[in-house]
């Protein structure tokens, strides 16, 4: 089966974060979930650091219900951010920064 452009993005966030050996998981936005959660929910070691990530594919927009949980994640202190194909170099300093935050 074919992986949809943003299936390749996901697929290429995963590789990082298992790289990175960031505990994750992908919430289902059904009925019983929070629609607009981030697609990945990221526990970053050595110090636990929260992440959030929204894969999108190309010019890809969020919604809004998307934007406010981004956005209350980053006021509480924690790390959120979309990332597409050209943004995964960002992911890569991000977590760099995450797992060596004193060097």
């Amino acid at each position: 089966m074919a992986q949809t452009p943003e299936g390749k993005v996901k697929a290429r966030i995963k590789a990082l974060l298992n790289q990175y050996d960031v505990y994750f998981t992908m919430p289902i936005g059904t009925g019983y979930g929070s629609a607009g959660v981030p697609d990945f929910v990221c526990c970053v070691p050595p110090h636990g650091g929260f992440l959030a990530i929204e894969a999108k594919a190309g010019d890809g927009k969020t919604t809004a219900l998307q934007d406010r949980h981004i956005e209350s994640i980053n006021v509480r202190g924690g790390r959120a951010l979309v990332v597409n194909e050209t943004g995964l170099e960002a992911l890569v300093e991000l977590l760099e920064r995450m797992v060596k935050p004193y060097d």
